[in-house]
């Protein structure tokens, strides 16, 4: 029986914690804001099976805090995990500093309970090894509630690793840092997390959590891998040995727990810091190639010089996903639309060296008008019609992802909340 909301076509718009960065949750064309913040059971952990089945809105750092008691964690942890949602992450397929080597939301989600828009409820995929036919789940993970509302998911767990190795590494410039993240992919090493920061954004965090970040850097590097104790010596070893033959210095592994948290906290409390410098953001996120890290990140320089903008870069370099922060005062009212013209600028110089639009925080509002930059107009008919088949009315969050030719592309003046403010505590 068809839902109220299918039968009068209104829009339903699936929303998490609201951590979202690219306008996903906003409701733009009125309807019902399906907030699922108190859905926050964590039905089952299964030790043995290494699995946990959650509601949507169970907190990201929640579910490894609670499976840490069986010895496991849940891999994917963005920057916003103390807030974030798992439903929220399966709509965006979020990333995280330890994907690059765990892999992204959809690489541990083995199911989910599902509503579509006209009111059916539905598993789709499971945990079977030998599972077969069309991967229904892996289409609905990261459609940003465009095509269902997500009401349970089974996700995967996995062991807490043995040993965990963690080092601080400073270079010269941001150029010298890009080359040292190629170098040590080129070794075949993948990390657990090599993450970057650039000059502006290690003064504004050293200025706080007081971690020993070297403010005389051009950029840092924090670098972690994790497995058997011997393992982890032998990487970060050749690790080490890598960075120092491409400009790293002032090289510092954690000795201690409590030197490795406040290294992360530095790390994942970085745009809260920026707040020292300016008192808003604008974050945008798109992906390169490793090997144009280089390229990128001096065209996102020039830009924000022609702007007069400030720029701050942290990001997770280990798989080329930007994030530069252009900075801004939000009281000039003018400025807007300078701050709106470097970032769109920013996003067609990451596409023309091959990169997409987004690495993790999703199309949403934000960039659904650029989608034509890199799908053809058969691919985005492609994905129209799957839209049709699963919300053939389009009450479905409408407005995101695909591009509407009746809208302007998205305009922060008059549109400020997604000018975000940055605070530091």
């Amino acid at each position: 029986m068809p839902l109220p909301a299918a039968k009068h076509r209104v829009p339903v718009v699936p929303r998490g914690a609201g951590t979202g960065l690219s306008g996903g949750a906003v409701t733009i064309r009125g309807g019902i804001a399906l907030q699922v913040t108190r859905m926050r059971r964590i039905l089952e952990i299964d030790p043995v099976a290494q699995t946990a089945l959650v509601e949507p809105g169970v907190v990201n750092q929640e579910l490894s805090l609670v499976a840490a008691q069986h010895g496991l964690f849940y891999a994917p942890d963005p920057s916003s995990q103390k807030a974030c949602t798992i439903g929220g992450n399966a709509a965006e397929n979020s990333g995280g500093p330890h994907c690059l080597y765990y892999g992204v939301t959809t690489n541990h989600v083995l199911g989910m309970e599902v509503v579509l828009a006209d009111g059916s409820v539905h598993w789709v995929s499971g945990d079977a090894p030998d599972r077969v036919g069309l991967d229904l789940c892996g289409v609905l993970v990261g459609s940003e509630g465009t095509l269902c509302a997500i009401t349970k998911i089974k996700v995967r767990l996995l062991r807490v690793p043995p040993s965990v190795a963690t080092l601080l590494a400073a270079f010269p410039s941001i150029e010298a840092a890009s080359q040292a993240v190629s170098a040590v992919i080129g070794h075949g090493i993948v990390p657990a997390a090599l993450e970057m920061m650039d000059k502006v954004t290690v003064g504004a965090v050293e200025a706080h959590y007081h971690a020993g970040y070297p403010t005389d850097a051009g950029a840092v590097l924090l670098v972690e891998v994790d497995g058997i104790a011997e393992s982890t010596r032998e990487l970060m070893a050749a690790i080490t040995d890598i960075l120092a033959r491409n400009q790293g210095y002032a090289m510092r592994e954690a000795q201690t727990p409590a030197e490795r948290d406040l290294l992360w906290a530095g790390r994942k409390g970085a745009i809260g810091a920026l707040g020292r410098i300016k008192p808003n953001y604008y974050l945008h996120d798109g992906v390169v190639p490793r090997s144009r890290l280089p390229q990128v990140l001096s065209a996102v320089g020039e830009i924000g010089e022609h702007y007069k903008l400030p720029v701050a870069n942290v990001f997770h370099a280990g798989d080329g996903n930007l994030h530069p922060n252009i900075l801004f005062d939000l009281r000039d009212r003018q400025v807007l639309h300078q701050v709106e013209a470097a970032g769109e600028e920013m996003l067609r110089a990451v596409v023309e060296l091959g990169g997409a639009l987004s690495g993790e925080h999703g199309i949403g509002l934000e960039k659904s008008a650029f989608m034509p930059w890199i799908y053809s107009e058969d691919d985005l008919d492609a994905m129209h019609r799957v839209k049709d088949v699963l919300d053939a009315d389009g009450i479905l969050n409408p407005g995101k992802i695909f591009p509407d030719p009746s809208r302007k592309p998205i305009q922060l003046a008059g549109r400020t909340g997604l000018a975000v403010e940055a605070k530091w505590w």
